[in-house]
């Protein structure tokens, strides 16, 4: 009797043995929102990356069974490293990390489980574990105060206060194309939050780069800068997310007193691909010419 036929990996088109998967490049749009749209929240940035520009600008890569998708990573535009998104079967995404998506630095960000499989081929900075947090219109409870909105004319100012607490640089098509509140006390800026996404086609907010100056913290700045972009993003959006460190309980409790909660937790790790010998040298080039 004949013996039966090995199921295969594609591999870039390739035909590989192993396990009943295919693993390559995609830009089916549909395919990936199909996958995302198992827990949007969580995969908040690689949705939002769904609209058309940012799609364009991202490589996508998927693992399917029997043509059903059970594996994503998305590797953001832009220079090394940029953040690098990971989600499904941890043995899919080892897959495609070690046969299609391969950059040799990033910052990794992915749910705890997987970190294993990202484990075998990249050597992972510590760090503490990350929150996402979400909240909708009817959750959200706002905190007024004496906040503007940010104009482009502002990104100055914007940069010299984020400088002051920790590395940042935002062009103006940062405030004109996003949500920027901020704080003035005597005419200076000393709070402010924004965006770092936003999709209109999702409908979908992720609030970030919230910060004021250490010497005004403990005054309700934050909460009240954050509730004024939470709330223009609710305008239109079904959903808000955020990022914060598990380590830092006065964001956690500023944001959960807006109405947002904790919806998981996971690894946001900078990340260096393993490698040995030529390939190791190779690595240094293609980081030195910025591949």
């Amino acid at each position: 009797m004949a013996a039966p036929a090995r199921p295969r990996v594609l591999v870039g088109g390739s035909a590989v043995a192993g396990h009943a998967l295919e693993v390559s490049t995609t830009r089916d749009r549909e395919l990936v929102r199909s996958f995302l749209e198992g827990d949007r929240l969580m995969s908040g940035y690689a949705y939002c990356a769904l609209d058309e520009r940012p799609f364009a600008q991202s490589r996508w890569s998927i693992a399917t069974r029997d043509r059903e998708p059970v594996a994503l990573v998305v590797e953001h535009g832009g220079p090394t490293p940029q953040p690098l998104y990971v989600a499904g079967e941890p043995d899919a995404v080892e897959l495609l990390l070690r046969n299609v998506a391969r950059p040799w630095s990033a910052y990794i960000s992915g749910l705890p489980e997987l970190i294993p499989a990202i484990a075998r081929l990249y050597r992972l900075e510590p760090g503490p574990q990350m929150v996402r947090m979400a909240v909708d219109r009817e959750r959200f409870r706002p905190y007024a105060g004496p906040v503007q909105r940010l104009i482009p004319a502002s990104i100055g100012e914007l940069n010299r206060m984020y400088d002051l607490g920790f590395t940042a640089w935002l062009p103006s098509e940062a405030i004109a194309e996003g949500v920027y509140y901020g704080l003035r006390v005597a005419g200076r800026l000393v709070a402010a939050a924004g965006t770092h996404a936003i999709s209109r086609e999702g409908r979908m907010g992720i609030v970030g780069n919230v910060m004021t100056i250490r010497s005004y913290q403990g005054r309700g700045f934050a909460k009240a800068t954050t509730s004024a972009v939470t709330a223009e993003l609710l305008r239109t959006c079904d959903d808000v997310i955020l990022n914060v460190r598990s380590d830092n309980p006065p964001a956690l409790a500023t944001y959960r007193a807006l109405g947002f909660h904790e919806h998981a937790r996971f690894e946001e790790r900078l990340a260096h691909r393993r490698a040995g010998g030529w390939a190791a040298l190779i690595g240094v080039v293609r980081r030195s010419l910025g591949l």
